[in-house]
């Protein structure tokens, strides 16, 4: 299965995971994620757009995460706070850059999606690109006040949530796309 055929379904993960992030965060504020921290209401869905866009990335290249992004920015002005989409679209921006300088040499190391290189590539690249859309998110949200407290428990949902998305990459690799491509009568 290539991966352009994927494009079109990551996009729409990638977009609904930033508006959710938005819309939950605007409408709930912030809550318990255990271990006696508080996050933002949108931190997981969040967190799952972080590594979403990895997946993304390696359908639609850079340029079409940075245009989703600025989309995603763009609807999550419909549903969520102005100072909320506008703290969502300057974390994803700075995040992205970092996890394309991150990423994008890591990921060329690995042999396929899925396998254990690409895992790692997706795994340090969130870790940076996660503490990059905290502290700017929340710095531009909520003021210099709100990072430090608030820290803990946006870096906790996030994790939560990247290690459930990158084990199904990992076994989707494995069961779906090691598949070969039927290439004969098309």
């Amino acid at each position: 299965m290539k991966r352009r055929t994927l494009a079109a379904p990551i996009a729409v993960a990638y977009l609904g995971s930033v508006v959710l992030a938005n819309w939950l965060t605007t409408h709930y504020g912030f809550i318990d994620v255990g271990f006696g921290e508080m996050a933002t209401a949108g931190t997981f869905a969040a967190g799952g757009a972080l590594v979403v866009r990895d997946f993304l990335q390696d359908a639609v290249g850079r340029l079409g995460v940075a245009a989703l992004i600025i989309i995603g920015a763009g609807l999550s002005y419909l549903v969520a706070d102005p100072f909320i989409a506008k703290a969502s679209g300057c974390a994803f921006l700075v995040s992205e850059a970092l996890d394309m300088v991150v990423y994008t040499p890591l990921r060329k190391r690995a042999k396929r999606f899925g396998d254990v290189r690409w895992a790692l590539a997706v795994t340090v690249a969130m870790v940076f690109g996660a503490v990059a859309d905290t502290v700017v998110f929340l710095w531009v949200a909520f003021g210099r006040a709100a990072v430090m407290p608030a820290l803990p428990g946006q870096l906790i949902g996030k994790a939560e949530v990247a290690a459930a998305l990158i084990a199904l990459g990992m076994v989707s690799g494995r069961a779906v796309l090691r598949q070969p491509v039927n290439t004969e009568g098309a």
